[in-house]
C-alpha cells in the first residue's frame, strides 16, 4: 500500500521526534519533507541523513520543493505566532494541517476524547502537552459526574523544553485552560506549567484536580482507569502514578475557588500521572514531547483513513 506523504514544519525537538515516529511507526504516512529556518539544526541534518527532503527557508522553502504537490498532511511544530501564516499558505494549497502549536486556529483535538468529531476540519489543534496528558482524565470524570472546576499542573524537565516551548508559555496556560472547558467538559478550567531544572531530569508529571457533583466513586475510578488504557494505546509510557484520590467537601468547610465565583461543596477528585517518553529522539524523561507527537501521529493517521486517502493511494 502506498503511504500518504507528509511534511513537518519545525526542525526542533518536537518536529524531530515526530519525524522519527512517522518513519519508525507509521504504516500509513511517509516523511516527504522536513522544514526549518536554521540550516545548522540537528533536525534538518538528521532528516537529510535519512533521505528526507529538507529546506531551511521555512514555509516558502516548503512550497518550492519538488515533492510539495504530493504532500497531503503538514504538521506544524513551530510557534503560535508563526502558525497563522503557515496555515494561510497551506489552506490555500489544500493541505490538511495538524497544528502542534498553541495557536488553536482549528478545533482543540484530543484523540481519545473528540477526534472523530473533528475529522472534517482542515486544521486541527493538538492543544498542548499538558492538555494531551490531563484533559482525558477530566473528560473521564465528567462522563460520570459534571465537573464544575478542573485544574491541572504540568511539571516537565527544563531540559525537554526547547525554545518553542519557552516562547509559548503564556499560550500554553491559556490554550490548555480553554481546552479543559471545551474538550474536557469542565465549567471552569485552569492550567499551570512548571519547568523543573532538577538534575537528574524528572519525568513529566501531571496533577489533575476535579471538583464535581457527588457521585459513585467507584464509577469515577473505573472511568479514569479505562481512559488511561485508551491513552496508553498510543502513548505506552502514560500511567497513573498512584491511586485516584477522593475527598468529600461538605457545607461545614466549603472550598472557595475565586475562578468559580463562590463556595464549592461536593466531591474533589485528584489524579497523579506520569508520562515516560519512548526515547525515539530525546531521553525518556521527555514525556511531554512524546505525548504531543504520539497524539499528532494518531490524529494524522485517522484523518488519512477517514478521508479515504489510503484507499485511493492503494
Amino acid at each position: 500500500m502506498e503511504k500518504i506523504k507528509c511534511a513537518i514544519i519545525g526542525s526542533g525537538n518536537i518536529g524531530t521526534d515526530l519525524m522519527i515516529k512517522v518513519m519508525r511507526k507509521s504504516k500509513t504516512l511517509e516523511m516527504a519533507a522536513m522544514v526549518g529556518i536554521d540550516p545548522k539544526s540537528d533536525g534538518l541534518a538528521r532528516a537529510a541523513r535519512l533521505g528526507v527532503a529538507t529546506t531551511h527557508e521555512g514555509i516558502d522553502g516548503l512550497t518550492k520543493l519538488d515533492c510539495y504537490s504530493d504532500i497531503r498532511i503538514v504538521f506544524d511544530a513551530t510557534s503560535a505566532g508563526a502558525h497563522k501564516r503557515h496555515n494561510e499558505v497551506l489552506q490555500r494549497d489544500g493541505k490538511q494541517v495538524v497544528d502542534l502549536t498553541p495557536a488553536a486556529i482549528g478545533p482543540y483535538t484530543i484523540p481519545v476524547v473528540n477526534l472523530d468529531a473533528n475529522l472534517a476540519e482542515p486544521n486541527v489543534n493538538m492543544v498542548t502537552c499538558g492538555g494531551q496528558a490531563t484533559i482525558p482524565i477530566i473528560a473521564a470524570v465528567n462522563r460520570v459526574s459534571p465537573v464544575r472546576y478542573g485544574e491541572i499542573v504540568a511539571s516537565i524537565s527544563s531540559r525537554s523544553a526547547g525554545p518553542g516551548t519557552r516562547a509559548n508559555i503564556d499560550e500554553f496556560t491559556e490554550t490548555t485552560a480553554a481546552a479543559i472547558e471545551k474538550v474536557g467538559g469542565a465549567e471552569r478550567g485552569k492550567a499551570i506549567i512548571i519547568l523543573n531544572p532538577a538534575e537528574p531530569p524528572i519525568m513529566m508529571r501531571d496533577t489533575v484536580y476535579c471538583l464535581c457533583d457527588e457521585a459513585d466513586q467507584e464509577a469515577i475510578r473505573k472511568s479514569i482507569h479505562d481512559m488511561v488504557e485508551e491513552v496508553r494505546a498510543y502513548v505506552p509510557g502514560y500511567r497513573l502514578k498512584q491511586a485516584v484520590q477522593f475527598e468529600h467537601i461538605g457545607s461545614n468547610a466549603p472550598l472557595h475557588i475565586p475562578e468559580m465565583g463562590g463556595d464549592f461543596t461536593g466531591l474533589k477528585v485528584t489524579v497523579f500521572l506520569e508520562v515516560e517518553g519512548a526515547a525515539h529522539y530525546l531521553p525518556a524523561y521527555a514525556g511531554n514531547l512524546d505525548i504531543m507527537t504520539s497524539a499528532a501521529l494518531k490524529t494524522a493517521e485517522r484523518l488519512a483513513e477517514k478521508r479515504n486517502w489510503i484507499a485511493k493511494a492503494a
